[in-house]
């Protein structure tokens, strides 16, 4: 029987220098780490460095999160701060992407035999990541942190460094524009 650790007793172990628990953190959420890296910056080595460099700060600064609940809203808190920096950097502009895993489209459970099925799947797909690279970074970010990552209002406000009411309209923003855009897609 395997006993699931808590959060907060990890980030407490983390804090204190635990090794194991720093291993089972990592585990834990480098997928989702890298995941959000990756949708951001849309190159998976600079979403590896993202994950890593998320890490290796979280080993340093663990002990300084006030609430070590949190630790999950803080670990994406810190990879949107590490991409905007990425970003800022290459001077380019953040697609956001979805990653293209080569899984069978979502919704559709086994590969459909119908060629025509496949191809406007393929483009509703395409549609999406387009529509989401035109969205400005700050709606692209709250979007793919809600839909995506399933985080709350209140986690995306920490994770972004903004107010539950500005991730609130960014949001309501980035669903009605998406909205507009995928309404041919209905």
């Amino acid at each position: 029987m395997s006993v699931e650790i808590a959060d907060a007793a990890l980030a407490g172990g983390v804090a204190r220098g635990d090794l194991a628990a720093f291993e089972v953190l990592v585990r834990r959420y480098s997928g989702r780490v890298f995941g959000l890296a990756f949708r951001i910056l849309n190159d998976r080595a600079e979403a590896e460095d993202v994950t890593q460099e998320v890490f290796a700060t979280a080993w340093r600064r663990l002990d300084s999160l006030s609430d070590p609940a949190a630790v999950r809203t803080w670990l994406f808190r810190v990879a949107h701060r590490q991409c905007l920096g990425v970003l800022r950097r290459n001077r380019t502009d953040p697609v956001g992407d979805l990653p293209d895993t080569g899984a069978t489209p979502v919704g559709l459970g086994q590969p459909p035999r119908d060629p025509s099925i496949v191809a406007e799947t393929v483009a509703a797909v395409a549609a999406l990541r387009l529509a989401l690279r035109r969205l400005p970074e700050p709606q692209r970010a709250a979007w793919l942190l809600a839909e995506v990552d399933g985080l709350s209002y209140a986690q995306i406000a920490l994770a972004v460094g903004a107010s539950e009411e500005s991730v609130r309209g960014r949001l309501a923003r980035a669903r009605v524009r998406l909205a507009e855009v995928m309404k041919v897609w209905r």
